[in-house]
């Protein structure tokens, strides 16, 4: 099958509000009753099965993660205790992801100043991305929060996991390892991410890795 972001012209991180969006823009401009007596019929109704099929593939990628992410073990211990200037602040947010409240997160941490927007602050968006199966999304704000402290263990660890990770994957798609996923956001792919971060954080979501 065509990929199916593309069918949709969505990139891989787009919203859910994106998603059904271009899908209803796209739904009304080849729907089959627009083209009842044109010659371009078939045409319109195979473009809109293909478009259908595009969609329900995407949502049913997006709860995959939203159920894998559910087994996300967002306990911050060790070296994941914040004792900054603001620990107040972000430890009360790094409560509200370990209940996987990540809308609450996100709005505290949304609502922060500028000059707030931290080490710490990036590595919590972070897993608020995470828990909602935003792995790309999150990979990038680990790697900010890395760049910004880069002498934070909990911080270089999750990186670090992700890029071996994501190294196994790049020999394995040429052909030097076993199976892969083709798709880098896909479920298999978040599993892993989840249990790089997991492990950084203390945890093991995957214990055989």
């Amino acid at each position: 099958m065509t990929d199916p972001y593309k069918v949709l012209g969505i990139s891989e991180d787009a919203s859910e509000e994106e998603i059904k969006k271009a899908y209803r823009d796209l739904a009304r401009k080849y729907h089959p009753d627009n083209y009842a007596s044109s010659p371009l019929a078939d045409l319109a109704q195979e473009k809109m099965k293909e478009i259908n099929e595009a969609y329900d593939t995407v949502m049913r990628d997006r709860q995959n993660r939203v159920d894998h992410a559910d087994d996300y073990d967002f306990g911050f211990g060790g070296n994941g205790t914040y004792s900054g200037s603001d620990s107040s602040k972000f430890g009360y947010i790094r409560t509200l992801i370990n209940n996987r409240n990540f809308y609450e997160a996100e709005i505290q941490l949304d609502a922060c100043a500028k000059e707030e927007k931290n080490a710490e602050w990036y590595y919590l968006k972070g897993c608020v991305f995470m828990g909602r199966g935003w792995y790309f999304e999150a990979s990038k704000h680990f790697r900010r929060a890395c760049e910004m402290d880069p002498q934070n263990a909990e911080y270089r660890a999750a990186v670090d996991s992700m890029s071996r990770m994501a190294s196994d994957y790049d020999r394995k798609a040429t052909g030097t390892g076993g199976g892969f996923c083709s798709d880098p956001c896909d479920v298999c792919t978040g599993l892993v991410c989840a249990d790089c971060c997991c492990e950084a954080m203390g945890g093991d979501l995957i214990s055989c890795c």
